[in-house]
């Protein structure tokens, strides 16, 4: 009898530290996770999300991280907490790339102080759109399906006690941030290329009727167009988002 509890008790401790582990790395992503992180939701929720994946993700990942069946040292913990906001940063820059470009887009278009706070975030109103709506976009094509996905292959990529050197996390962070306004930059590229020829077209309306006030003029001319440009982009932009952030769930350290 002696003998089965102590092999009972050394089986739950194994799971146990197999729960802690990976509870660290999804609570960590959880912290900066889109979707599920955001500011909106209370705290509660949110842990109890975070307690209720690595609740599923425990039993698939035991053999991962037990593989000796002996359990891991202590200080293989401190790495996961890493993992996670690692994890999570590589999403959560897509979703500021969508924050970036309702800002150039509502910047160009003057329209930067409609509705500034629709959000937690001091966003402007295209900014906010953009942002729910990709995120609802997301929710909505299975994102609690991808993320179990995602971080059992996270232990392919970032194996449990282990992390990235430094100059590579340095590399990949530049990288990722590079993406994320480069795809900002595309996402706004219409808004910024109506402003251009708004711009242009003022100025030489200015040069041939100088007497004229354009400003009285061009400011709702610019501002209707903002808004008629924001209806015919929306549907083009947001899947064009989604792609890359599915991209950035099956491969988030992975190539642009």
């Amino acid at each position: 009898m002696t003998d089965l509890l102590s092999e009972i008790l050394a089986i739950s401790q194994l799971w146990l530290a197999t729960g802690v582990a990976v509870f660290l790395r999804v609570g960590a992503c959880f912290i900066v996770l889109p979707g599920f992180g955001e500011q909106m939701i209370p705290m509660r929720i949110r842990l109890g999300a975070a307690f209720a994946f690595t609740v599923f993700l425990t039993p698939g990942l035991q053999s991962t991280v037990g593989q000796s069946g002996v359990l891991p040292p202590v200080t293989a913990f401190f790495s996961e907490a890493m993992a996670g906001l690692i994890l999570g940063l590589a999403l959560r820059l897509l979703v500021h790339a969508l924050q970036i470009a309702g800002t150039i887009a509502a910047q160009s278009t003057s329209l930067s102080q409609i509705m500034g706070g629709a959000t937690p975030d001091p966003l402007p109103a295209m900014g906010a759109i953009w942002m729910l709506g990709g995120l609802t976009l997301a929710v909505l094509s299975g994102l609690h399906i991808h993320l179990v996905e995602t971080f059992m292959r996270s232990y392919d990529i970032l194996p449990f006690g282990d992390l990235p050197g430094a100059r590579d996390l340095a590399g990949w962070g530049v990288a990722k941030v590079s993406d994320s306004f480069a795809l900002a930059m595309s996402l706004a590229a219409p808004f910024m290329i109506a402003s251009l020829l708004y711009n242009v077209a003022l100025g030489v309306i200015n040069k041939a009727m100088p007497q004229l006030m354009v400003a009285f003029v061009g400011a709702p001319a610019i501002t209707w167009g903002g808004l008629v440009l924001l209806l015919i982009t929306t549907p083009f932009i947001l899947p064009i988002w989604l792609t890359a952030f599915e991209g950035a769930l099956s491969a988030p350290l992975g190539a642009r």
